[in-house]
């Protein structure tokens, strides 16, 4: 991969601290929207203010640090050195929505220092680019502040200036399978609403929120709060203060301590982050995310394909298959299972009739879940460690034969690693998992983390946890394995460091549908989703299930869109690795909508997001970077809409033909989901086009020169 760079520019001023004369520092963003201003007040307090478009959006807000055993780093504080700084550069994603990032920021780097005779130093670093900010503390090495330490919690605020409609879910410190609610700052309840999920929490803090969290302003201003780099560091929550519109950092933290975070000084947090958009749209293009990651530092990563794939998966949901070989265990009462109706999935023949539909249908890989031993005593046991054993396949899964055969009809078998959250287990076979894997050719793992973490007393979102999470994908990049996490932590742009982190759930994915009581994900919760969730990164939703209603096999559930929002999915909601999830005689009883997944890419040269309005709809246009082909895809929520689409994206005096999937007249995501109208057209860079979306609809378009 070639990269590009451009030189960054640096500007340095250094400044003495006056303690007769306040000193109010601003560094603005390259095109000057945004502005950020620093000081300390009269007792030395560290605060912030954000500017955007002459509007104050974040007040006063103060920074600082509750450390265990140890003195605050909150005040009495006096501004010893400043540095500013520019930096402009073009890097390449080696997979992505785009080729081309754009890395381009003002930096403010403020030195602070006791104003006792402690004099202990903390430095406060803002980076602000078009699209938002980030800031991170940073503690350097000093001989009155040293040795290992022990956080107790950050006091970063954002200290908003008016009620935000606001779309979250609860700061739950294990799962983030919830649906979104949508509310005035003023009226969030997290743990009213947390209780009335189907999910088992471990713990919510009262009124805390789980990020990315956004933010629509009465006058169109976006905001997005979230983090960027989570490493070896817990996951932050943010907890509101309804009455003042006022959000503070509440870090994850374990019952196995008294303290949140342990580091070694010198030492960093992850950055801190607001996006900040006039409108919704540019939300989604926002790079801030993964701009304020560190480069590859894998090097080459050609070994991982985008792909699209299929596998054993949904038919264990719908309760036509097991995980389990002996089919001894009832999981119908488990939120993410079903009961077995006493076949095992993961046997040799099942697999090869996927390899073969995938090898006929332009999908590259096959995943199996439940081929390995331990799926019996799995989930709802306290003595999970030693259960899975990531190596030994069930009898009936002949692994040699499977991988042997996908690989003459040129498919690549995806491998699962579920740990029921047995971390010990786990991080002891990584190894030879691994070269497992690696011995046959298999370059992707979907892992699982269903259940209690073990050791008990940990949390998913913990710092225990996140250095699992990341070292298992670390070390996997030693055997040329990419990590697709399920019941992961929050993506944070580390995709840029480490490449081969390529995908995640952390969200109420598909499965849902199949077997939550509460019915499953409303039609409003993928257009929530695509301006929440999907800013922090790729996601392994699994779309594309045509047998909407599945009365044979769940008579009270359905998934609820239509079958054109489905095909959609492949292009709103971003990963570089995309399920046909619904079972193979499913698609061959629908083989014109089929083709759209057929075609649809999974590696993008450029992405433009269309239109959008934060809940409510969206559409987005990929290029492919193989093809140079273009893909649309529009969404709804549960009311029905007109979109009205130009071209301008497409090449000067250049025919295209497009292929239109689109809701049907009657078409309604719970009356009619299989509506679908499918159409051919000519269109050109002055093309207009209005399509009519449906009650849960969508619509898909194909776009290929002529």
């Amino acid at each position: 991969m070639k990269f590009k760079y451009i030189l960054p520019l640096f500007v340095l001023a250094f400044y003495a601290c006056s303690t007769e004369k306040e000193q109010v520092l601003e560094v603005k963003s390259p095109n000057s929207e945004i502005a950020v201003n620093f000081n300390v007040n009269a007792k030395g307090k560290p605060f912030y203010t954000v500017m955007f478009n002459n509007k104050t959006v974040v007040d006063t807000s103060y920074l600082g640090f509750d450390f265990k055993d140890v003195e605050d780093f909150s005040e009495n504080f006096k501004i010893k050195n400043t540095a500013t700084s520019s930096f402009n550069e073009t890097w390449q994603m080696p997979w992505g929505e785009q080729l081309d990032v754009v890395n381009k920021y003002n930096e403010l780097k403020v030195e602070l220092q006791e104003n006792n005779e402690a004099a202990r130093s903390m430095n406060i670093v803002f980076k602000v680019y078009d699209d938002g900010i980030g800031f991170r503390y940073e503690f350097p090495e000093q001989d009155n502040f040293k040795g290992e330490v022990y956080i107790n919690d950050e006091h970063t605020e954002f200290n908003l200036t008016e009620d935000y409609k606001t779309f979250w879910i609860p700061g739950d410190w294990d799962i983030y399978e919830h649906l979104y609610k949508t509310t005035k700052l003023s009226e969030l309840d997290a743990l009213q609403y947390a209780n009335h999920n189907d999910l088992a929490q471990t713990y919510i803090p009262e009124n805390a929120v789980n990020t990315p969290v956004t933010m629509v302003g009465a006058d169109g201003t976006h905001l997005s709060f979230h983090e960027a780099a989570l490493l070896d560091y817990s996951g932050m929550t943010l907890k509101v203060d309804t009455k003042n519109f006022d959000l503070r950092s509440n870090l994850v933290g374990s019952r196995n301590t008294d303290y949140k975070v342990k580091k070694t000084v010198p030492f960093h947090t992850p950055w801190r982050t607001i996006q900040i958009t006039d409108n919704a749209p540019e939300l989604i293009e926002s790079k801030l995310i993964v701009n304020l990651n560190e480069p590859n530092k894998l090097g080459d990563v050609s070994w991982f394909t985008p792909m699209k794939y299929t596998g054993v998966w949904w038919e264990m949901h719908l309760g036509k298959s097991s995980w389990d070989y002996g089919m001894t265990q009832d999981m119908s009462t488990w939120t993410e299972g079903g009961k077995s109706n006493g076949t095992h999935g993961a046997n040799t023949e099942n697999v090869k009739r996927f390899i073969d539909f995938s090898a006929k249908n332009n999908m590259k890989g096959v995943l199996v879940e439940g081929w390995n031993t331990g799926w019996e005593h799995w989930i709802g046991f306290e003595d999970r460690e030693g259960v899975f054993d990531f190596v030994t396949p069930y009898p009936d899964y002949d692994i040699e034969e499977v991988t042997s055969y996908a690989k003459e009809k040129g498919v690549e078998i995806i491998m699962h690693h579920e740990t029921s959250a047995a971390t010990e287990t786990y991080t002891k076979q990584q190894d030879t998992a691994y070269a497992l894997m690696q011995k046959y050719g298999m370059h992707s793992v979907k892992s699982g983390y269903v259940g209690k973490i073990l050791p008990k007393g940990e949390y998913h979102h913990g710092q225990y946890m996140v250095n699992h999470y990341n070292n298992a994908a670390i070390k996997a990049a030693d055997y040329e394995v990419a990590v697709n996490a399920h019941e992961p932590i929050k993506a944070t742009g580390l995709r840029r460091t480490y490449p081969n982190i390529i995908s995640r759930e952390g969200l109420r994915g598909q499965e849902f549908n199949a077997w939550a009581s509460d019915g499953g994900n409303p039609p409003e919760h993928l257009p929530i989703v695509a301006f929440t969730r999907m800013l922090s990164g790729p996601i392994d939703f699994t779309p594309g299930i045509f047998n909407i209603k599945f009365d044979e096999y769940k008579p009270d559930n359905q998934v609820n869109t239509t079958i054109a929002q489905q095909l959609a999915l492949y292009v709103v909601i971003y990963s570089p690795i995309q399920m046909a999830a619904d079972l193979v005689e499913h698609y061959e009883a629908n083989p014109e909508p089929l083709q759209f997944i057929k075609a649809v890419g999974v590696d993008w040269q450029q992405t433009k997001v269309l239109n959008g309005e934060v809940g409510d709809y969206v559409t987005i246009a990929r290029q492919e970077r193989e093809t140079g082909d273009w893909f649309v895809g529009g969404i709804t929520d549960e009311n029905a809409r007109t979109l009205d689409l130009t071209f301008d994206f497409l090449d000067e005096n250049q025919k295209y033909e497009a292929i239109i999937y689109k809701d049907g007249e009657n078409a309604h995501w719970d009356n009619n989901p299989l509506d679908i109208t499918i159409e051919k057209i000519d269109i050109s860079k002055d093309s207009k086009l209005s399509v009519k979306l449906a009650e849960g609809g969508g619509f898909a378009i194909s776009i290929k020169k002529v």
